[in-house]
């Protein structure tokens, strides 16, 4: 059984995992201001509501996407396991070949996303994420990541339009009635939600005629939920790509 954390820019997702069953899961807010102590009151209050004692748990792993806060979670996690955690990044083996000009600067969720995809699924693959930014990612058939696209994530792109321009409120991110809006609101729960769904058919539709392939397409983060079920395409849904990619990347290296 290992502890599965991930750093993202609005939530830490924190994973308790036997093999890739995911037994528990918990997510913490993003606090760029918080301590190694903080953390570990936090940990140990969740391994409490899971009903888990740290001196069963072999181990753990962390990726993060918030540089500041990465030493704090590694101290916090080695702190209350008394075991040094992995870290994703630089030295450690993920079995990924990645393909771009500086393969180094992938984002630690991208790479587990593209771990686990290239375990579970068929390649070709498009794997769409969506949280804070959507991002795209593109593994080819011989599983090497080849690159992807980063776009505003939905509520962030929601958040600034309500807070750049005035006469625009902040709404909810549900479905609009109509696909024509008749009035502001459900025009900009139209515009969030179907202009995000024509982007990524698109997208992929690009992604087929320059590669002229077809791919496997798999979506997760949270917000992705909201869109796929307006794609013109098939797309799966796995909302614990992440975690189960941390854990393939952990059994690497253990």
């Amino acid at each position: 059984m290992i502890l599965a954390v991930d750093i993202g820019n609005t939530n830490i997702v924190v994973g308790l995992l036997e093999g890739t069953t995911i037994l528990n899961s918990g997510r913490i807010a993003t606090d760029r201001k918080k301590t190694n102590m903080d953390f570990i009151i936090q940990l140990k209050l969740m391994l409490s509501v899971f009903k888990v004692k740290e001196e069963n748990i072999d181990g753990s792993i962390l990726s993060s996407v918030v540089p500041e806060l990465t030493n704090q979670l590694f101290q916090a996690l080695k702190d209350l396991l008394n075991k040094k955690p992995f870290v994703v990044g630089p030295g450690l083996k993920t079995g990924l070949n990645i393909k771009i000009d500086n393969p180094q600067t992938l984002g630690a969720d991208r790479v587990c996303d593209a771990v686990c995809i290239i375990e579970e699924y068929k390649v070709p693959a498009i794997i769409i994420d969506m949280g804070t930014a959507t991002t795209i990612s593109v593994i080819d058939k011989n599983k090497n990541h080849i690159g992807g696209m980063i776009i505003p994530g939905i509520k962030t792109s929601l958040d600034s339009l309500s807070t750049n321009a005035s006469q625009l409120p902040y709404i909810s991110l549900e479905k609009p009635k109509t696909l024509i809006g008749k009035n502001t609101i459900d025009c900009m729960k139209s515009g969030i939600i179907y202009g995000n769904v024509s982007l990524i058919d698109g997208l992929i539709d690009k992604i087929k005629e320059e590669m002229n392939e077809d791919f496997v397409l798999i979506a997760t983060g949270g917000l992705s939920r909201l869109i796929i079920p307006y794609s013109k395409h098939k797309i799966i849904y796995d909302e614990n790509l992440l975690l189960k990619g941390l854990y393939y990347i952990y059994k690497k290296n253990a």
